[in-house]
């Protein structure tokens, strides 16, 4: 009994103190503890909002702001699964879906910041439960010369353009098949 009690004693107190379970190494670095506070310090105040266009590009989901906006517009970006416009409110706790790229990112909102901070800070605003990113394929390099084996001949540009074309397939370069020849039949038959 006694060492249940012990037991008891030392959760309580680890509880009381407000310690989680083990120290965040992302947080214990001080310039990033620094970096975080001073985000925080330039968003917005207690019970109030950020546009979702903003924030995305503030936690680094999307390259610009613009492009945050052009994705909100044409219902990439969803909200607690609802399409959103730019200027939708994000609320600390809400879900977040961004279509960017060919990836779906799912995050949740942490932390509400206004101003683009760096990615370690950036990484502290969102818990990401997206799913993993596909795997690179391996591409074999379609059309390298060595090096100083000249311009390609009138041959090698065709062998090129006929490799780069879809699945070489003896497709155009175009994208559209070769138009067979047709003859017309002779005028006396």
């Amino acid at each position: 009994m006694a060492s249940q009690d012990a037991d008891d004693t030392q959760h309580t107190g680890a509880a009381d103190d407000g310690a989680t379970t083990g120290p965040d190494p992302k947080i214990a670095d001080p310039k990033i503890a620094a970096a975080v506070a001073a985000a925080e310090a330039a968003g917005p105040g207690n019970g109030e909002s950020v546009r979702v266009d903003s924030w995305i590009w503030s936690v680094r989901l999307v390259k610009t702001r613009s492009v945050g906006a052009t994705a909100c517009k044409g219902g990439h970006v969803r909200v607690n699964g609802e399409r959103v416009k730019p200027s939708h409110s994000v609320r600390i706790g809400d879900e977040v879906r961004v279509l960017h790229e060919g990836r779906e990112r799912i995050v949740i909102v942490k932390r509400l910041i206004r101003k683009r901070v760096g990615a370690p800070v950036a990484v502290q605003c969102y818990v990401d439960n997206s799913p993993p990113p596909p795997p690179r394929e391996a591409l074999v390099p379609v059309g390298l010369r060595d090096r100083g084996a000249g311009r390609p001949t009138k041959r090698d540009r065709r062998e090129l353009e006929r490799l780069r074309s879809l699945g070489g397939l003896g497709f155009l370069p175009g994208g559209r098949p070769p138009q067979e020849r047709r003859h017309s039949p002779p005028a006396d038959e």
